[in-house]
């Protein structure tokens, strides 16, 4: 067999394999922002009946100030936030993009006559 043909072999392989769901991995999440499809996919044990529950939860309480306060939650104990405790942040929610306070209109450079002394 041709060193080509181990190297296409080898690359098709890979290819197949990062489409296999054992080989799915977890990535961070933030459970502060995430929606429940997203909670469900990227943490491991959690389905979309207990992501729902975590996105209802937080809804009702404010957001999560650290991971150990899942725990809250109906349905999700101790294990479940020990095997994703690694992917799980609580970062605040962005903030709203500030934006300049107006000016209030200055009476004296309008010109309006009925606001001049005499």
């Amino acid at each position: 067999m041709s060193i080509h043909t181990r190297i296409a072999g080898f690359a098709l392989s890979l290819l197949c394999a990062s489409f296999a769901p054992g080989f799915a991995t977890a990535g961070p999440v933030n459970i502060n922002t995430a929606d429940a499809s997203t909670l469900a996919r990227e943490l491991k044990g959690i389905g979309l009946k207990r992501a729902q529950a975590i996105v209802d939860y937080r809804s009702k309480h404010g957001p999560f100030r650290s991971a150990d306060e899942l725990a809250l939650v109906k349905g999700i104990g101790p294990k479940a936030i020990a095997n994703n405790r690694a992917d799980i942040r609580v970062d605040a929610r962005p903030a709203a993009a500030a934006t300049p306070a107006k000016k209030a209109p200055n009476p004296s450079a309008s010109g309006d006559s009925a606001l001049k002394t005499k």
